[in-house]
């Protein structure tokens, strides 16, 4: 008798432990087909930073499974349905996707599947909590995140799994030659990609800073975050694995609030999927952003870390050097994108999503739209970051600064985060700034002028 073959299409969750598609694929075949569809849908807005950290990844996937990794690139529907017939394979197991163009690809997928007479079986989530799972008594989703996150937890999640014994990989169906890798544009260069250092990250954090998380996640001057959110992203660790390892201890409360905030992030842009690039809010739309040639320079400025607000500007320049910024800063930067220089959000979110290693488009819009006040559970919109406050308060030493923007590091101490400070000619007290520029807007000003289009809106 033949020997039956199943399709494990991965996509974002890169990883064999933990992975119910696979242990899926494996109960009901007897060899496995490993794929993975690389879409030009998804490749060309994620920038050069993600794309090859998800090369990356690819690379560690394939070595775990013996280098039988099967890479092709084009339409999925096409694709997948090419794969199956040739491995003769009847059945495609995949995690179910959640966002809009997954699904809507999903769909297309199945039904090219379902005209040959084979299936998709989507099996398990990226999420402890799948989105769409959760709803209030009245039975709506949520638009707030303390209910949600009691209902999430009260929800609860099923242990881990193990990777399956014993899975004989099929070899037999031949891969196209992979894209060509974008060299990366964060300059610091990209974390260790795969499943292996996603856990080797994840023990770092659970052995030495998960105890202080509660204090230190919001200071960019020391390591107190995870740096899990790439690997979140495409999957080479499951939130479960660390939920399962978490304590009922304060820091470990707070990390898994974090990753509801996540969830919760994910479940609003399932209910409502316009949301990634328009105002959840409806009662926003009529905010009026600045266009133009000087709003264009001050973009340019904010991109590149130049609007002389030294927190705002350490947080740019983290970003284009590693890909990656600390969640506190891009919440500051955020501030004063839409509430200093008055440019909408969008324009924003668009430019972290394409230096972002860890971008995400539920996270990404969110975030951006609750710091601009036009989200669910939004942050009211008279809620304005003074950055210089900010920088005082969050990073009290000025290391964080000296570290990413080096004409100040001759300004000691959290002299560092006074623009003007030192009067004449210096821009800051206690040293030499050298060429870095003067302050772009006078915040005190800018936030009277937000708080006015805000009442005219």
């Amino acid at each position: 008798m033949s020997e039956s073959v199943g399709v494990m299409w991965f996509r974002r969750d890169l990883r064999l432990a933990d992975q119910p598609a696979l242990a899926a694929a494996v109960d009901a075949h007897d060899r496995v087909v490993a794929l993975f569809v690389h879409d030009a849908a998804l490749a060309g807005p994620s920038g050069a930073n993600r794309v090859a950290f998800l090369h990356g990844c690819l690379d560690a996937l394939s070595a775990d499974v013996g280098g039988r990794l099967v890479e092709r690139h084009g339409d999925p529907a096409d694709v997948v349905a090419a794969v199956a017939r040739e491995a003769d394979a009847e059945h495609v197991y995949a995690t179910e996707d959640f966002g809009p163009y997954g699904r809507q690809r999903d769909d297309e997928v199945r039904d090219r599947l379902e005209a040959d007479g084979r299936c998709l079986h989507l099996v398990g989530t990226p999420y402890a909590v799948a989105p769409g799972t959760l709803q209030t008594k009245s039975g709506t989703p949520f638009q707030v995140f303390t209910p949600f996150s009691k209902a999430w937890r009260a929800e609860g999640w099923p242990r881990p799994i193990p990777v399956p014994d014993g899975v004989r990989w099929v070899d037999s169906v031949k891969a196209h030659e992979r894209p060509t890798t974008p060299s990366p544009t964060a300059t610091d260069g990209l974390p260790d990609p795969g499943e292996a250092a996603a856990h080797d990250v994840a023990d770092r954090f659970l052995a030495h800073h998960v105890a202080h998380y509660e204090d230190r996640r919001d200071r960019p001057d020391v390591e107190g975050t995870s740096r899990l959110s790439m690997h979140l992203k495409f999957g080479t660790i499951h939130p479960r694995q660390l939920l399962d390892r978490l304590s009922d201890a304060k820091g470990a409360t707070t990390f898994a609030s974090e990753l509801c905030w996540r969830e919760f992030y994910a479940d609003v842009l399932f209910n409502r999927p316009e949301s990634a690039r328009q105002n959840y809010a409806e009662a926003m739309d009529g905010l009026e952003w600045d266009t133009g040639k000087e709003a264009d320079e001050r973009f340019e400025a904010w991109c590149q870390g130049r609007t002389g607000y030294p927190i705002v500007d350490a947080g740019m320049r983290q970003l284009l050097a590693e890909g990656w910024m600390h969640n506190r800063v891009r919440m500051i930067a955020a501030s004063f994108l839409v509430k200093d220089l008055h440019i909408d959000w969008r324009r924003g979110a668009t430019w972290f999503m394409h230096h972002l290693v860890d971008g995400d488009l539920a996270s990404n819009s969110h975030g951006w739209q609750w710091t601009a006040g036009t989200g669910t559970d939004a942050a009211p919109f008279f809620r304005i970051f003074n950055p210089t406050t900010q920088g005082r308060r969050f990073d009290p030493d000025g290391d964080y600064v000296r570290r990413f923007v080096p004409e100040l590091r001759g300004v000691a101490g959290g002299a560092v985060h006074e623009p003007g400070g030192g009067g004449g000619d210096d821009l800051f007290s206690g040293g030499d700034a050298g060429d870095y520029p003067a302050p772009i807007v006078d915040h005190r000003a800018e936030r009277e002028e937000a708080l006015d289009r805000y009442g005219r809106r």
